[in-house]
């Protein structure tokens, strides 16, 4: 699962991040209002979950919210702040916000906040294709109904390609969707693809290469 940390506080950002990451969460961290704004300006952002800090410089946590919400109503937001007025928490919840966690918190409190929003999304991102279907809650893949065992590596490409069902994906797309942006050379990609295209061998869904666009995932 993939996180954006929205928070000014370097230490702190650091500590969340680190302890997140953990978790096996793969962290993206930015501490100015306007540039989260920025990234979260794309529907394609690619984030499972948003831990936004509401005292930002640039422009407050809930101007990134209400800008987040005008074209994005599904990705749950956690607000994370010191503030502790009533009308901030309302007013978060108003424009969208998912949970509120107030400033000092437990790390093992963040970490239970964040598996149940992520549980909860999860809930209506099962994927199918064909015999395929990736199920997000578990994070298994079944194939024809059998379990189909994937490396992690390979688990994060197949289901970035099941996201993007009917649509070439290129490699630029594969390596910050499906790894992060870990330096990925084009070779490394070529091999997960083809050990793939061998585990889906026989089922009628199929990894096609489009010829200047990328790797497409179909099925009849």
């Amino acid at each position: 699962m993939k996180l954006l940390l929205v928070e000014d506080d370097a230490l702190l950002a650091e500590t969340l991040g680190d302890a997140l990451q953990q978790e096996d969460y793969r962290v993206t961290t930015i501490a100015d209002g306007v540039a989260a704004r920025q990234c979260l300006a794309n529907p394609n952002h690619g984030y499972d979950l948003i831990l936004l800090d509401l005292n930002l410089p640039g422009c407050s946590g809930l101007d990134v919210l209400a800008a987040l919400r005008h074209q994005d109503s599904e990705t749950p937001v956690l607000i994370l702040t010191a503030r502790g007025a009533i009308e901030d928490r309302v007013r978060g919840l108003d424009l969208g916000a998912d949970d509120y966690l107030a400033k000092p918190f437990a790390l093992d409190e963040l970490e239970a906040r964040v598996r149940a929003l992520l549980r909860r999304q999860a809930r209506g991102h099962s994927l199918q294709v064909g015999v395929l279907a990736f199920d997000a809650l578990t994070q298994r893949f079944t194939l024809d109904g059998t379990p189909l065992n994937l490396p992690p590596r390979e688990q994060r490409l197949l289901s970035c390609l099941m996201r993007h069902t009917g649509e070439p994906v290129d490699k630029a797309r594969l390596t910050e969707e499906a790894f992060a942006g870990d330096a990925m050379g084009d070779n490394a990609i070529e091999v997960y693809i083809h050990r793939l295209r061998r585990r889906l061998a026989g089922s009628q869904v199929e990894v096609r290469t489009v010829r200047g666009l990328g790797y497409l995932l179909e099925a009849p």
